[in-house]
């Protein structure tokens, strides 16, 4: 048996003294070099973080509501304070405008929401196919927005497009889906469900899969039917996935522009105009000013809407 030297004794000793100490480490030294370097670890990790926030975000927002309150073109910027947003409310098309926005809204949102649950309950349950019934599902979100726009304009065109011609082949009537002032907006809404529902369908197709098995089996040996496991278990515990959908559907119907400047350019007329055509007709006119104010509104809007909303099923979340 081998005897310990003075130094393996007085390394044993320290190793001895740290482990008993409350803290793991003697006090001083590496500890506190260590701890020092944890309560500036955070600070420097965000740095990163804050600089890409005011380049991208923080920085274009002030510059834009600058731009907002002048005459200015890519030359010259002359201040006149609120008279754009003077001009901006009395645009006679905004009161509509701001009308279309919300019901798109909430009509692309909802129904991606319910669209995209019941999906993901099928894409999630042994059906034959499965995987490849998710690629059907999720392609169309691979799609550029104005490819997809330009695509249903022309399958949905009242005269030569191949929906019309197959309603007119069984004697259905062939309505003109983008020309109508009253199927316009609403036919857009559809499109937009069909490119995005793929979307809200992942998200929730996560939320499910999230679910502990366990409470299905629990649920399925007390004698549970399948509309009170749906009920009692699967909506409650995707409440999450839930505001995701609502959130993100909702915030991209309020900005929507692309696919509606796509297929009808706001028309026919104005009756399928929002606040981003609105704005986007008068940066074409050359009201460079005026549209800023417009999109500083639109921001504003947004923010208003999601803020609440946000907190509300964010709360209702935790509550749960």
């Amino acid at each position: 048996m081998s005897t310990a030297t003075p130094s393996t004794a007085a390394q044993a000793a320290e190793i001895l003294t740290d482990v008993r100490s409350p803290g793991g480490r003697r006090p001083g030294g590496r500890k506190s070099a260590r701890k020092a370097m944890r309560s500036h670890y955070p600070t420097w990790f965000f740095i990163p973080a804050l600089v890409l926030y005011a380049v991208f975000f923080a920085i274009p927002s002030l510059s834009s509501f600058y731009f907002s309150l002048t005459r200015w073109s890519l030359f010259d910027a002359q201040f006149i304070g609120f008279a754009n947003y003077v001009q901006f409310f009395q645009d006679p098309q905004l009161y509509t405008s701001f009308i279309h926005t919300l019901v798109y809204a909430v009509l692309t949102s909802g129904a991606k929401v319910i669209i995209g649950f019941f999906l993901a309950l099928l894409l999630t349950s042994p059906v034959v196919g499965r995987g490849y019934l998710r690629a059907i599902v999720f392609f169309p979100v691979l799609l550029s927005t104005i490819g997809v726009g330009i695509l249903w304009k022309a399958l949905l065109d009242p005269f030569h497009g191949m929906v019309n011609g197959v309603l007119g082949f069984f004697g259905l009537p062939q309505p003109g889906w983008f020309t109508d002032p009253n199927l316009a907006l609403y036919t857009i809404a559809g499109v937009d469900i069909w490119k995005g529902v793929g979307i809200a369908t992942l998200i929730f197709m996560a939320g499910i899969v999230a679910i502990p098995g366990e409470y299905f089996e629990a649920a399925r040996m007390d004698g549970a039917s399948g509309w009170r496991i749906l009920r009692d278990i699967t909506i409650p515990l995707s409440r999450g996935a839930t505001a995701t959908v609502i959130i993100l559907s909702l915030i991209g119907g309020l900005r929507s522009f692309d696919i509606i400047w796509a297929t009808t350019g706001g028309g026919p007329g104005f009756t399928s105009d929002v606040l981003a055509s609105v704005i986007y007709k008068q940066y074409q006119a050359g009201f460079y000013g005026l549209s800023t104010a417009g999109n500083v509104v639109l921001f504003l809007v947004v923010t208003i809407i999601m803020v609440p909303l946000s907190y509300f099923l964010n709360r209702k979340q935790v509550e749960l």
